[in-house]
């Protein structure tokens, strides 16, 4: 191993749970290898039920009297949290399929159901505009980039333009990062190198068009609505942190203004049309002292970064003079209209920094607005924002403005996970007597209003010390909450939480009912029900619903009590979504590296005889991560961001094709390269016509391979910090 090598790639040969020592570098900046950034000592339910049972137990309180002396008595909210009555074909859906059987990690193929086809609606490098060059990948520039679309895709959505009678939409993609290694020859100076790769980054909408509902899109080069948002892009500064000392720079000495996103994640879109999207792994791209609680607890380091920007923009150098709040400015939601190309995208501190997988909004019966949220870290926490004002009805231009102003003001809290069968929690992952992981929590204020609850912190140091300020508070500390999403047909919110290898290891946090098994490789599910069914409250109830693995070779999983010789295996949970009749689909992010199988979607159902049922609807390639789902259910259709496809390879050495699949020795088309192209893919049944999609296509390199055998804890490299 070189010392470039194992200065990058520090994971190599020791990462384990997630995936590849790529990711790890490219990604989350190595967090596996660096110590855990949580390690504030909050008590934890196991802690406070043992000491409370201790001093109740000679007054004669048992265990279950103990719980309800700590949490106050929930009866009535518990008893008025059942959901709706599902209407009529609720676990029907409009998209039947007999589920796909497990893919080797080693085939490089994207697998759909019999009876459906495939299809890529842009790829990294398509040209989106009237001026863009055509993607050429020998012969790559930071301004060609610029003008073309992305690289890995995370969060996706695609919404109609009105009017069109669903034959015109939008489709809104963010990029997270970038792997240069795969992307472009060697030979690529690297200045040029290092603005491709940041032109790759950041934000994309891009206009679509069909023949009718019927017919898979395609994407419109040169449409009015089309855009790139870029690491110059400015984005206007929302909320308690807004113009605060903590963000104003040599650059932006009012703090309003902050250039570029990064890092982004998964996300949401508003009941107001507007997208949401979660900076995650900022960290990564700042050096910093490193020395202050802030740079430790957001794992901010002095060490150069992997791609180097600091060498071109001072500003990625938080150590030179004018620009030491520049990480300040990074690690929020941020906020784009789609529909209008000329808008000014914001970032909302009101809703915390910290390592956001996305935002996720619902409105309360009382007509406030309600972002779910995860912060995507061993040990770090799950959010939620109620906002101060309520959500204007109707399209119009007032209404829009209105409602856009509502992540700006409100209050923020984080949360509390108590069990109920404290005792019987030993890290091994099996299901407790009473038949479920369940319990209360609560929701514990950091923000009201805009206005500081938590002692010796104002309003903006909350919002750029969210962590800080919530590690106060005794949240409980989850195993990676990913996506946070509310079901649209019952108000009950899913929390991905992907896997923590750490748990229970050293002096890490044990296990606990809301986090069950010590070194969690697979990770789990957890449902959650608002007391009363209302968002806004501060109560809740709770229950795991999956505690994820194959269980032919991993006894401590669980399904929802469905059985589980009739599921498909499913390993790190990564991002949520719903059809349209309430059934729930989750994609997965580090199958490789757990069970041995590429990355998947899978449907599950959530009600009656069907709850837990997890059936696998389609696989992507070789080293690729599932992003971004899209169940268009009611159009037969499906979407998913392919992210990362041949992470592991070099350039002229891939380990993917996908999705051009370009047949060696061949000159490639027009348009085409043989190289992986990170993509975003739409799944359609094949019956709606000959020669729209790209079924059977690729080149399986173990074509047959056969499920992989042995020891479940092996594992084939790859790190939990995303």
């Amino acid at each position: 191993m070189t010392e470039t090598t194992r200065r990058l790639l520090p994971m190599l040969g020791h990462a384990k749970g997630k995936r590849s020592a790529v990711t790890c570098a490219l990604k989350c900046d190595n967090a596996c290898s660096d110590a855990v950034c949580n390690t504030t000592s909050n008590n934890y339910f196991r802690d406070i039920v043992s000491s409370e049972f201790s001093r109740r137990s000679a007054l004669g309180v048992g265990a279950a009297g103990a719980l309800t002396l700590l949490v106050g008595s929930q009866t009535g909210a518990a008893s008025a949290v059942a959901a709706p009555p599902p209407g009529k074909g609720y676990l029907k859906s409009n998209l039947p399929f007999t589920p796909i059987a497990p893919v080797d990690a080693m085939v490089d193929d994207m697998t759909v159901p019999e009876g459906y086809d495939w299809k890529s609606v842009i790829r990294w490098g398509d040209p989106l505009f009237r001026d863009s060059p055509a993607f050429d990948p020998n012969n790559q520039t930071a301004a060609a980039q610029s003008r073309q679309f992305g690289y890995n895709c995370d969060y996706t959505d695609i919404l109609e333009i009105e009017g069109s009678k669903g034959r015109r939409a939008v489709l809104f993609a963010n990029h997270e990062y970038t792997n240069e290694n795969i992307m472009m020859p060697p030979t690529t100076p690297a200045a040029e190198r290092r603005g491709i790769g940041k032109a790759a980054h950041g934000l994309a909408v891009v206009e679509l068009e069909r023949k009718n509902k019927n017919k898979p899109w395609s994407y419109v080069q040169g449409a009015p609505l089309n855009r790139r948002y870029l690491t110059t892009t400015p984005y206007e500064v929302t909320g308690p942190a807004a113009g605060s000392d903590l963000l104003k720079t040599k650059d932006d000495p009012a703090g309003r203004t902050i250039l570029g996103t990064l890092g982004n994640c998964a996300g949401g879109t508003t009941p107001w049309g507007t997208i949401l999207s979660g900076e995650e792994n900022f960290n990564g791209y700042f050096v910093a002292a490193g020395t202050s609680d802030g740079d430790r607890r957001y794992g901010i380091t002095s060490r150069s970064t992997s791609r180097g920007w600091e060498i071109d923009e001072a500003r990625f150098d938080t150590r030179n003079a004018g620009y030491e709040n520049e990480k300040h400015r990074f690690g929020y939601i941020v906020e784009v209209d789609p529909f209008d190309p000329t808008s000014t995208p914001t970032k909302h501190s009101a809703l915390g920094r910290f390592k956001h997988e996305g935002a996720n909004v619902t409105v309360a019966p009382d007509g406030r607005v309600v972002a779910y949220m995860g912060d995507d870290e061993r040990f770090d926490y799950l959010y939620k924002f109620v906002s101060k004002n309520t959500v204007q009805p109707g399209t119009s231009p007032a209404a829009r403005k209105a409602n856009m102003t509502l992540l700006s003001e409100g209050s923020l809290y984080v949360a509390r996970f108590q069990g109920n069968s404290v005792a019987e929690i030993n890290g091994s992952g099996m299901l407790p007597s009473d038949g479920a992981f369940d319990g209360v929590g609560e929701w514990l204020p950091l923000l009201i209003d805009n206005e500081s609850v938590v002692p010796g912190m104002t309003a903006a140091e909350v919002a750029v010390f969210t962590r800080i300020a919530a590690d106060t508070m005794g949240p409980t500390k989850m195993d990676r909450c990913e996506d946070v999403e509310p079901n649209p047909a019952t108000g009950k919110v899913y929390v991905a939480c992907t896997n923590n290898t750490n748990r229970g290891v050293g002096a890490n946090a044990a296990a606990d009912e809301a986090n069950p098994r010590t070194r969690n490789r697979d990770g789990h599910v957890v449902e959650l029900t608002e007391a009363g069914g209302n968002a806004t409250g501060t109560r809740f109830t709770w229950n795991l619903l999956l505690v994820c693995g194959d269980p032919a070779r991993n006894q401590a999983t669980y399904f929802g009590g469905f059985p589980k010789d009739r599921v498909s295996p499913i390993s790190c949970p990564d991002n949520v979504a719903f059809d349209s009749q309430g059934n729930l689909w989750i994609s997965t992010d580090g199958q490789p590296s757990t069970v041995g199988f590429n990355d998947g979607l899978f449907k599950v159902g959530l009600e009656g005889a069907e709850r837990g049922n997890v059936q696998q609807f389609l696989a992507v390639p070789r080293d690729a991560e599932t992003c971004g789902p899209i169940i268009h259910d009611q159009d037969g259709t499906v979407f998913v961001a392919v992210q990362h496809p041949g992470e592991d390879g070099a350039w002229g050495a891939q380990f993917s094709l996908f999705p051009d699949y370009v047949p060696a020795g061949t000159v490639p088309a027009k348009g085409q390269a043989a190289l992986p192209r990170p993509s975003v893919v739409q799944v359609f049944k094949a019956s709606e016509g000959p020669g729209e999609g790209s079924s059977g296509r690729g080149r399986g390199r173990q074509p047959g391979t056969p499920r992989p055998k042995g020891n479940p804890n092996e594992v084939r490299g790859g790190g939990d910090g995303k």
